[in-house]
């Protein structure tokens, strides 16, 4: 059976450093850090005080009141995100076959804002368990996509990955595969979170995996830098529309790249911690090489996972030093991360778009924040450190990882002439 080939037609964005995807890759490639005091709780008696939150964001500007009202935070993400990457691919009723669109999403969590709010409100009564009707609706992490399908009348395949953080990384090589099977002409793909709660915040830092860095949030996501002391949690979406490539030209869409593979893993090592040695990473851009029939020297530019935890970033380089040897050495490596934060399920959407951009306008958007060298990491890494460099670049790799030790890693490449 002959594979289809599967292009990306669409972007939209919804994040800490930009609401729309222009904005978003201004703000990367002029390193500009989403980090800030929280604004949503009082923080005072909460270890870590700042997050990466969406900005001057106001949902009744994109849903009805009534509509938004129905929805927590990460599916109004997902649904402005997604509405942006499908008005960017130019797809309408006319031009595709809705029995043959499908949404497969991204969320790690899904609702817990509402989950939260739910719950307290209940501890704080008599017992009864009076609940709002939407808040099981509002909660699970698949009503993402079935809004976005219901708004648009898409009827094909609709569900949502989660693996933790790795989650719309998994979404979109799901959508890949069910394009290159010939299941489906179009799938709108990426993720969405909204995990700046209190029970966000108090969690992952009762797991000491937050920077405390309060005093300068701004500085606090500094992936590579020996000073580094958590993630700074983010929260936000990334969508993608995702099309077979006859299709696409068929319907006159303009082309932004297209992918060539996509791998997956698992550590199978510990709940929380990568492998030291990396050896879940080292399968997975493997996995992903062999699918696209690539070798190691194709690639010119990795966005890592990069979170700016001790542990994490020393085990994803030595990965890479691993699997590309010498070559590693002329890869453009970056982690936006240190400028959007980590949004979790998120997460792979938004460094996919990084990725894809990058391959577009020939930039790599720099890994901020480094000031001080840890030695643990190999000196001879490019890691686009504080400033944007210009590159052609031909293919590029996403990596994305998450708790539990999945691992998954998408390949995108500039389309032929």
């Amino acid at each position: 059976m002959e594979l289809k080939r599967v292009v990306v037609t669409g972007l939209g964005a919804l994040t800490p450093i930009g609401n729309n995807i222009q904005e978003y890759w201004n703000s990367l490639v002029n390193g500009v850090s989403g980090a800030a005091p929280i604004t949503y709780y009082d923080t005072e008696k909460h270890k870590t005080k700042f997050a990466c939150e969406v900005k001057n964001f106001n949902v009744e500007d994109f849903i009805d009141r009534k509509e938004a009202r129905r929805m927590d935070k990460f599916a109004q993400y997902a649904l402005v995100a997604s509405d942006e990457a499908i008005l960017d691919a130019g797809i309408t009723a006319d031009n595709v076959d809705k029995h043959r669109v499908g949404v497969i999403w991204g969320a790690g969590i899904g609702g817990l804002e509402t989950f939260q709010e739910e719950v307290l409100y209940y501890a704080k009564g008599d017992g009864t368990p009076k609940f709002n009707p939407f808040f099981i609706p509002k909660m699970i992490a698949d009503i993402a996509p079935a809004h976005i399908s219901m708004k648009n009348g898409f009827m094909g395949p609709n569900y949502t990955t989660v693996s933790a953080c790795a989650s719309s990384a998994n979404a979109m090589i799901d959508a890949f595969n069910y394009i290159r099977l010939g299941l489906c002409d179009v799938i709108i793909s990426g993720g969405s979170e909204a995990a700046v709660t209190i029970a966000g915040m108090g969690g992952f830092n009762s797991m000491h995996a937050l920077s405390t860095r309060n005093e300068s949030p701004e500085t606090a996501s500094r992936p590579f830098d020996a000073t580094r002391d958590g993630f700074v949690l983010g929260e936000g979406a990334g969508a993608l529309v995702l099309e077979e490539y006859e299709h696409a030209k068929a319907r006159g869409a303009k082309i932004y790249c297209e992918i060539g593979g996509g791998g997956m893993s698992s550590d199978a090592y510990h709940l929380t911690a990568p492998h030291p040695e990396g050896l879940g990473v080292i399968a997975v851009m493997k996995n992903c090489l062999r699918d696209a029939r690539m070798n190691p020297e194709d690639i010119d530019h990795i966005n890592t996972h990069g979170t700016s935890t001790p542990l994490g970033d020393v085990a994803e380089l030595k990965a890479i030093s691993a699997v590309f040897g010498d070559h590693a050495k002329n890869i453009n490596i970056n982690s936006t991360k240190s400028m959007t934060g980590h949004l979790l399920g998120a997460a792979g959407g938004i460094e996919a778009i990084a990725s894809i951009l990058a391959i577009k306008h020939g930039i790599i958007p720099p890994t901020i924040n480094h000031t001080v060298v840890d030695e643990n990491i190999n000196p001879d890494l490019n890691l686009t450190l504080n400033k944007a460099q210009k590159r052609d670049i031909k293919v590029a790799m996403s990596n994305t990882f998450g708790f539990g030790g999945h691992n998954a890693c998408v390949l995108f490449k500039k389309i032929d002439a």
